[in-house]
């Protein structure tokens, strides 16, 4: 066991840890790596913004009407209700949940979970927010965009993308639930409501979430080998596919509009408090977790270097744009879920490139 955790540290030597010799060598080839496959890294972003600025010149120039807060309440709805949901039970249906009993996804899941704790504790403790805007809050610190910007990094960095497809389950089923349970819990926090309804609240929530309902369904049909007929497959693929195009849309729309949680800013120090929150969860989000996850994959789990690189740059994702859906429907904090979402996309164009540098 020991010549086995020594070859697979040889394999994952790199510069930061290698001796000042190697690390010239390795610095050289930094921008050699840049060049192949930064503009790769750097071009999955190009949809994300173009849909995110077509959303703002929507609502800018009231394309869909005068009333662009209804237009943006209603696409947002659609999305966590109905588009969404079918995009998770498409996924889960047709995936394989032993992928979920890997090595590397421990790395990540530990991260990730870190993250999110944090997260939920400084906005709680610190900031003095409620449990249901501090789920918000840590989902924005450990939730990562694995999707529609994840897979496409990975395949051109790793060349395929199978990490991330356990990195969805691993959101799906355990994030997700836990964070959505917190938001219902923060919902129904207030006077003379007491823990008895609370508790009833949560565990009503898996017949009262479309999110849950889907991705309980998925899971079971996926559990049971079931197949879903290929029409109704379909259709759900369908219309699942529109919920990051509408989600990303809704939240340039949000830019424009301002959202709920604007107005703290207009307090006394609201506006320093709402910004250095926003900070300390973009931090927790592109710098604490990638590191924490290499840590983990690196020098505790002693993964392959292959195996380090996919799990750091997993971590190394920006804030998925689904926090700012649920904020949005649980009446919570939107105008921080929005900036979580766009400074961390903004910030991790910048660590992915690192990360690739550094590690590929």
């Amino acid at each position: 066991m020991p010549g086995k955790r020594r070859k697979a540290a040889d394999h994952g030597r790199n510069v930061l840890t290698a001796k000042p010799g190697r690390v010239l060598r390795h610095i050289a080839l930094v921008p050699a790596r840049a060049a192949r496959y930064g503009d790769g890294v750097l071009g999955a972003f190009i949809p994300i913004w173009l849909l995110t600025v077509l959303g703002y010149f929507i609502a800018r120039f009231a394309l869909v009407g005068a009333e662009t807060v209804d237009v943006e309440t209603v696409l947002g709805r659609f999305v966590f209700r109905i588009a969404m949901p079918a995009a998770l039970f498409g996924m889960l249906a047709k995936s394989d949940l032993s992928a979920l009993a890997n090595t590397s996804i421990v790395a990540f899941g530990l991260s990730s979970l870190t993250a999110c704790a944090l997260g939920l504790i400084v906005s709680t403790r610190i900031f003095g927010h409620s449990v249901g805007d501090g789920a918000i809050v840590g989902m924005a610190s450990g939730y990562v965009n694995s999707a529609n910007l994840g897979i496409p990094v990975a395949v051109q960095v790793l060349g395929n993308a199978g990490l991330l497809s356990t990195v969805i389950l691993f959101n799906t089923m355990l994030v997700t639930p836990v964070a959505l349970a917190l938001m219902d819990v923060g919902n129904e926090a207030g006077p003379g409501i007491g823990w008895r309804q609370r508790i009833r609240g949560v565990l009503l929530l898996p017949v009262r979430n479309p999110i849950i309902i889907a991705s309980v369904l998925g899971a079971v049909v996926a559990g049971t080998h079931r197949h879903v007929p290929g029409d109704v497959a379909h259709a759900l693929s369908l219309l699942g596919g529109a919920a990051v195009p509408i989600a990303l849309v809704t939240l340039g729309m949000s830019l424009h509009v301002a959202p709920k949680g604007a107005a703290d800013a207009t307090q006394p120090d609201g506006g320093r408090r709402d910004l250095l929150e926003t900070v300390t969860s973009v931090a927790l989000k592109t710098a604490l977790q990638p590191v924490l996850a290499y840590v983990l994959a690196r020098y505790v789990l002693h993964l392959h270097a292959h195996d380090v690189l996919a799990v750091t740059l997993c971590a190394a994702l920006p804030t998925a744009q689904n926090v700012y859906i649920y904020a949005r429907e649980y009446a919570l904090d939107t105008a921080f879920a929005r900036n979580a979402v766009v400074f961390s996309t903004l910030v991790s164009m910048a660590g992915l490139w690192a990360v690739v540098a550094l590690l590929k």
